[in-house]
C-alpha cells in the first residue's frame, strides 16, 4: 500500500497531523528508525517517535536508573521496559536487540534503517557509526547524543544533500493587495499596511488581481523593500492595476548539507540558545570532548566529589581547546560541575534535550521542518512535569512534602487524542479524570511521592476552596494551562500571596517557559500579550474573505439555531408555567421579553424527521442561494462607491446563489446533517435512508420570495440581540395566532440544547460545520477547507506534538531546582523555542520595577501595604492608620469598581465617620479587601500618586492563615 493511501487515526492523531501533516505522517509509518541506550536520555527519544522502532541495550538495569528512566522499576529489565513503550501507541511496532555495538560489529544490519541515534555511545563508536550512515546511498541520517551531569548535547548528520520540503511548517496566509506599480521592477504593497512576512529571494503567486491580470496564477520572486511592500519582475507592459487580488508563499523545498561527526569535532557548527552566553555552547563542547578522553584514559568516569578527577578533566579541557579552529575560554567551574555530576542524569535536562533531539529524528524520516546544523549542547508540562517531579523526588512523603494536582477545567476527561502526547495516560484511561489517572500514573513512576489530586476548576467562583490558607501552603505553583484568562487569574493569585509560578506553554513545535518569582521578577500580569483579533460582524454575514471567515459564520450558526436558541427557549419556558398563561398575558397586552421569539420557534417546531428534513432544505435556500441573491439585488456588480471604486473589489468577493441539486454529496451532507442536528434538539428520531427519496419527491417544494434587503455594512457594527428587538402590533397579532395554533397542536415546551463537540464523528456537528462552511466558501469563490482544517478552526484547537511537550516540560523543572534552592536571579531562564527552524532562545526573566511615590518610598508589584481594623474602624481612622504607618497621605480609596472615598464627590466627606463594614459590606466570611489607594502629591495641582494594594484586615487577628 503507498504510504500515501495511509489512514490515519484522526481521532488519536489529530493534534500531531495539524503539526506534521498527512504526507509527514505516512512518511512516519513507512520508516524505521534504531535507537540505542536505554538511559534518561534514550527513552525520552523512545516514547516520543511514532514510527517501527528497534530499541538496542545490552545493559542490565540498576537501582539508578530508577532516577531517570520513567519506564523503570526496581524489578525490570529491557525486555520490561519494551512493551511499556509499546503500549504508549498502537500503531507502534517496538523490537528489542540486546547484541553487542561495538568496534567489531558489522553495521550492515543498520541498512535497513532510515534514521539511527545513538545514546550512551563512547565517541569512537559513534564516529564508527556516522561514517557508515553518512556513505550509504541514499544516506541513514545519523543522531548522536550524550548526557553527562549538568552537560548534554545532540549531534545531527543527514548526508551531503538533505532535502527539506518545508523548512518552516507555517501555513503560507492570504495577503491582500492595494496596489502595484506599473514599472520596471513592479511594487507590491499590501493592504492595510499588513506585513507581508516575506524575505528576499522567496516566491509568491497572485490571484483575483484586477486589472494587471497577467498576473493570476503566475509564480513571482520578491525582492523585500518594506514589512509591507515588495519588487517583482518588470510589470511595465503589463495592463495598468485597476483593484483586489492577494498573493500566497510558495513554499520551495531547501537543500542542507552535513558533515561528519568526525569533520565536525575540530570545528563544530553549533546553535546558540543564550546570546547573553555565546561561548557557552563551545565551551561545554571542550569539557565533553575532554571527558571521552578521560574515559578512554582512565576506563571510568570521574568520581563524585574527586578534586584530582576534577583537575585532570580541566587540564583535558584546555588541551582539547587548544587543538579546536573555533576556540572559547575554558569555563574551569563548568568543567568541575561536569566532573562532580557526569556518572548522573538530570531528569529535567535529559527530557529538554530529549524533545529536542526526537524533532530531529521526526525531520530526519519525512523532511519537514529545517533540520538541526549540526550541534546543540547545553548545561544546566502537565504529565511531563508530573513525570519530572517524581523522578527528582519533588513531594516525597518522607520529607514531608506534596505535590498539588489542579485540574483547571471541570470536569476534564482523558479523551484519545490525548494519548498521542500525554504519555501517563492508557487507552482503559479514556473518559476517566485527567487529574486522578495522572495522580495514579505518577506514582507509579515514584511510590514515595505524596499527590494529592483535584477536580475543581480554579477560577474566582473556588476561592473558597483555593484560598489564601491554601496558595499559604505552597512552596511554588506550576501551570500548564491553554488560555490567558486562566493564566492571568493564577498570577494574580501568586502575587496576592507571595508564591513563585512557573507557567509554560506549547503551540505545535513552538514553547515558552516563563518564571515569575517574588521580589525578583515581573509577573505575568505585567506584559499585556495583543488581543485576538476579531472577525467584523459585517464580514461574518456578508463578505467573508478568506475561509476563516466561512468556517466562523459556521461555527456561529451552529451555536445560534443548535445552542444559543434552544437554551434560550427553555429558559422563557422555566419562568412562564405554561402556554395558556402566556397567552392570557399577552391578549391583555402585556409585553414579555422574548415571547415573540420562543413563539415563532413553538410555531416552526417540527414534530417528525421527514419535517426536520424540510426545515434543512430550507435552510440551505435561504443561507446560499438567497442571501446572495438580495446582496446582489442590494450591490449589483458595477455598483461603484463614491470615489468612483467598484464596490465589489477585493476583499469583498461578490456571491454566486447555488441552485440545490440533490446529486451533489455536499449539498445532501448539509441537509441530512443539518435535519439531524434539529432532530437532536427537538428529541426527534431520524434515519439517513428516508432523506434522499423525500428530497427526491419534494424538490420543487420551495420558492424564494420578494427579496428585503438587510445588509449590514459597517464594520463596526455588532451582532443585535434577537431577545430585545422591538415588534410591531402586527407581529404581536401573529404571534398571538401562532400561540393558539401551538397550544391546540399540543406542541412541546422543551427543548435538548447541543454542546459542540468536535472530536466525536458519530455526532453530526463537524458534518455541519464542514459542509456549511464549504457551500459558504463556494458561493464566494473560497477554496474551501477540508474536514480536519475545518476542525481545527471551528474547534479552536491548539496543534500539539510530544516533542515540544517533553522540552518545555525540562525547561519548567529545570527552574524549579533554581527556585527551589535558593538560587540568584542571574541564574534563572525564561524560554523560547521552535524545533521546527530550530531556535532556541533563553534569557533573563524581566527584573521587577519599582515605582517612586515620593520621598523615598517605593513600591512593586509584589507589595501589599496592610492595614488591620475591627468593627468599629472608620474610614478616617483607616487613613490616619496608613498615613501613619507609610508615612504618606492617603487621598482616594477604590474596592474594586466602587468608590469609597472621593474628596471631589458630593457627600463623600461624610463617608469618613462610616465604618469600613459599612462602606465595604464583606461577606461573612471575608476576611479582608485589597483596596486601591491613591496619594497626595508633592505640590498642588499635579495629580495623585500611586501606590501598592492596601490589603485591610476586617478584625486584628485576621491576618493568620
Amino acid at each position: 500500500m503507498a504510504a500515501d493511501s495511509m489512514e490515519i487515526d484522526d481521532s488519536l492523531y489529530s493534534r500531531q497531523r495539524y503539526v506534521l501533516g498527512d504526507r509527514a505522517m505516512h512518511q512516519m509509518a513507512q520508516s524505521s528508525v534504531f535507537l540505542s541506550g536505554m538511559g534518561g536520555l534514550g527513552i525520552e527519544i523512545g516514547w516520543e517517535i511514532a514510527t517501527f522502532l528497534t530499541l538496542h541495550d545490552t545493559k542490565q538495569c540498576e537501582t539508578w536508573d530508577l532516577g531517570c528512566n520513567f519506564f523503570i522499576r526496581k524489578e525490570d529489565v529491557l525486555k520490561v521496559v519494551c512493551p511499556r513503550v509499546a503500549e504508549l501507541n498502537p500503531y507502534v511496532h517496538v523490537d528489542i536487540s540486546s547484541s553487542a555495538l561495538d568496534d567489531n560489529t558489522d553495521l550492515s544490519f543498520l541498512r535497513k534503517y532510515q534514521c539511527v541515534i545513538l545514546t550512551e555511545a563512547r565517541l569512537n563508536l559513534q564516529k564508527r557509526v556516522n561514517d557508515f550512515c553518512h556513505s550509504q546511498q541514499p544516506p541513514i541520517r545519523f543522531i548522536g547524543c550524550d548526557a553527562y551531569g549538568i552537560c548534554v548535547r545532540v549531534f545531527c548528520d543527514f548526508g551531503d544533500e538533505f532535502e527539506v520540503s518545508d523548512p518552516t511548517g507555517e501555513e503560507p496566509k492570504e495577503i491582500f493587495i492595494q496596489n502595484i506599480t506599473q514599472d520596471n521592477p513592479g511594487v507590491v504593497t499590501c493592504m492595510d499596511n499588513q506585513p507581508h512576512g516575506l524575505q528576499t529571494g522567496q516566491s509568491v503567486i497572485f490571484r483575483e488581481v484586477g486589472g494587471m491580470v497577467e498576473l493570476n496564477g503566475t509564480t513571482q520572486q520578491v525582492s523585500v523593500l518594506s514589512p509591507h511592500s515588495f519588487a517583482i519582475r518588470d510589470t511595465s507592459l503589463l495592463q495598468p492595476y485597476a483593484h483586489g487580488g492577494f498573493f500566497v508563499l510558495v513554499k520551495t523545498p531547501k537543500t542542507y548539507r552535513f558533515e561528519t561527526l568526525e569533520q565536525q569535532l575540530c570545528d563544530p557548527q553549533v546553535l546558540i540558545p543564550d546570546f547573553s552566553k555565546p561561548e557557552a555552547p563551545l565551551q561545554i563542547h571542550a569539557a565533553m570532548l575532554a571527558l571521552e578522553t578521560f574515559q578512554e584514559q582512565h576506563s571510568r568516569l570521574p568520581n563524585v566529589g574527586c578534586l584530582q578527577d576534577a583537575d585532570v578533566l580541566l587540564k583535558l579541557t584546555e588541551e582539547v581547546n587548544a587543538t579546536l579552529k573555533n576556540k572559547a575560554p575554558v569555563n574551569t567551574e563548568l568543567v568541575h560541575c561536569l566532573s562532580r555530576t557526569a556518572r548522573g542524569t538530570l531528569p529535567p535536562l535529559a527530557a529538554a534535550v530529549g524533545g529536542v533531539a526526537s524533532q530531529e529524528v521526526l525531520k530526519a524520516i519525512t523532511g519537514k521542518f529545517a533540520p538541526l546544523q549540526q550541534w546543540v549542547g547545553c548545561g544546566a508540562i502537565g504529565c511531563e512535569m508530573l513525570k519530572n517531579f517524581a523522578l527528582l523526588g519533588v513531594g516525597l512523603a518522607k520529607s514531608s512534602g506534596e505535590v498539588i494536582i489542579v485540574c483547571i477545567t471541570d470536569p476534564d476527561l482523558i479523551e484519545k487524542s490525548n494519548l498521542n502526547r500525554q504519555f501517563l495516560f492508557r487507552p482503559h484511561h479514556i473518559q476517566k479524570p485527567k487529574s486522578t489517572t495522572a495522580a495514579e500514573a505518577t506514582c507509579e513512576i515514584n511510590p514515595d511521592l505524596q499527590v494529592e489530586a483535584h477536580l475543581n476548576k480554579v477560577c474566582p467562583a473556588t476561592e473558597n476552596i483555593y484560598n489564601d490558607s491554601f496558595y499559604s501552603s505552597l512552596n511554588l505553583v506550576v501551570t500548564a494551562l491553554d488560555n490567558v484568562e486562566a493564566r492571568r487569574y493564577v498570577d494574580s493569585r501568586c502575587v496576592s500571596n507571595q508564591r513563585p509560578l512557573l507557567d509554560s506553554g506549547t503551540m505545535g513545535t513552538k514553547g515558552h517557559t516563563e518564571i515569575i518569582v517574588p521580589n525578583l521578577t515581573e509577573s505575568y500580569n505585567s506584559h499585556r500579550d495583543p488581543p485576538e483579533e476579531e472577525i467584523p460582524f459585517c464580514t461574518l454575514k456578508s463578505f467573508p474573505s478568506v475561509i476563516e471567515h466561512t468556517i466562523q459564520w459556521a461555527r456561529d450558526k451552529f451555536e445560534n439555531a443548535f445552542v444559543h436558541k434552544p437554551s434560550l427557549y427553555n429558559s422563557f419556558w422555566q419562568t412562564h408555567s405554561s402556554a395558556e398563561v402566556v397567552l392570557q398575558r399577552m391578549q391583555t397586552g402585556e409585553s414579555l421579553e422574548g415571547s415573540f421569539q420562543v413563539i415563532k420557534l413553538l410555531s416552526r417546531r417540527p414534530s417528525r424527521w421527514e419535517q426536520c428534513i424540510t426545515v434543512a432544505r430550507l435552510k440551505f435556500e435561504k443561507y446560499f442561494k438567497r442571501k446572495a441573491l438580495q446582496l446582489l439585488h442590494s450591490f449589483p456588480l458595477d455598483t461603484r462607491l463614491k470615489d468612483g471604486s467598484l464596490f465589489w473589489q477585493s476583499p469583498k468577493r461578490p456571491p454566486t446563489p447555488i441552485e440545490f441539486d440533490l446529486k451533489d454529496s455536499l449539498h445532501f451532507t448539509f441537509i441530512v446533517s443539518t435535519a439531524r442536528l434539529f432532530a437532536g434538539i427537538y428529541n426527534i428520531s431520524y434515519t439517513e435512508k428516508v432523506a434522499h427519496a423525500y428530497l427526491r419527491r419534494h424538490s420543487e417544494m420551495l420558492m424564494i420570495s420578494d427579496l428585503t434587503p438587510c445588509i449590514e455594512t459597517d464594520e463596526s457594527a455588532k451582532k443585535p440581540d434577537q431577545m430585545k428587538m422591538p415588534v410591531s402590533s402586527e407581529e404581536e397579532r401573529e404571534a398571538i395566532v401562532q400561540l393558539e395554533e401551538a397550544i391546540a397542536t399540543d406542541r412541546g415546551l422543551q427543548m435538548s440544547p447541543l454542546q459542540f463537540e468536535k472530536d466525536d464523528d458519530s455526532n453530526g456537528h463537524m458534518d455541519f460545520v464542514t459542509s456549511a462552511s464549504a457551500l459558504r466558501a463556494t458561493m464566494y469563490s473560497i477554496e474551501p477547507a477540508d474536514r480536519l482544517k475545518t476542525k481545527r478552526i471551528a474547534g479552536k484547537i491548539i496543534p500539539a506534538i510530544a516533542t515540544a511537550t517533553a522540552a518545555v516540560a525540562g525547561l519548567v523543572a529545570l527552574e524549579l531546582i533554581k527556585v527551589v534552592g535558593g538560587y540568584e536571579f542571574e541564574s534563572f531562564k525564561n524560554c523560547f523555542f521552535n524545533l521546527a527552524i530550530p531556535v532556541i532562545v533563553l534569557t533573563e526573566p524581566a527584573i521587577v520595577k519599582r515605582t517612586l511615590i515620593r520621598n523615598n518610598i517605593y513600591f512593586s508589584i509584589w507589595d501589599c501595604w496592610t492595614i488591620f481594623g475591627h468593627e468599629d474602624f472608620t474610614l478616617s481612622e483607616f487613613m490616619n492608620a496608613v498615613r501613619e504607618k507609610y508615612g504618606i497621605e492617603p487621598t482616594m480609596v477604590v474596592h474594586g469598581v466602587k468608590m469609597l472615598y472621593v474628596p471631589v464627590m458630593p457627600g463623600h466627606s461624610k463617608r469618613l465617620k462610616l465604618t469600613m463594614q459599612k462602606l465595604i459590606k464583606p461577606s461573612v466570611d471575608r476576611r479582608y479587601v485589597d483596596l486601591t489607594v491613591s496619594f497626595a502629591p508633592e505640590a498642588d495641582g499635579d495629580e495623585d500618586l500611586p501606590g501598592p494594594p492596601v490589603r485591610y484586615y476586617f478584625s486584628p487577628g485576621a491576618g493568620t492563615p
